[in-house]
C-alpha cells in the first residue's frame, strides 16, 4: 500500500494536464477579450460613418 502511495505522489501527469488546461484557458480569455476590444472598435467605427452619411446632403 506505501508503494503505491508513493508512486502517486512521484505521478506528475496530472500537474501536467492541469498546467495545460491554465494555459489553454488563459489563451481563450486572451482571444474574447481581444474580440470584444475589437468588436466594440468596429462598431464605434460603423456608428460614426452611419451619423456622417445621414447628416450628408444628395448632389
Amino acid at each position: 500500500m506505501t508503494a503505491v502511495f508513493a508512486r502517486f505522489l512521484k505521478d506528475e501527469s496530472g500537474a501536467t494536464a492541469i498546467e495545460y488546461g491554465l494555459i489553454a484557458s488563459l489563451i481563450a480569455l486572451a482571444m474574447i477579450l481581444g474580440a470584444t476590444a475589437l468588436g466594440t472598435q468596429i462598431n464605434t467605427t460603423f456608428t460614426t460613418i452611419k451619423t456622417k452619411l445621414a447628416g450628408a446632403t444628395p448632389t
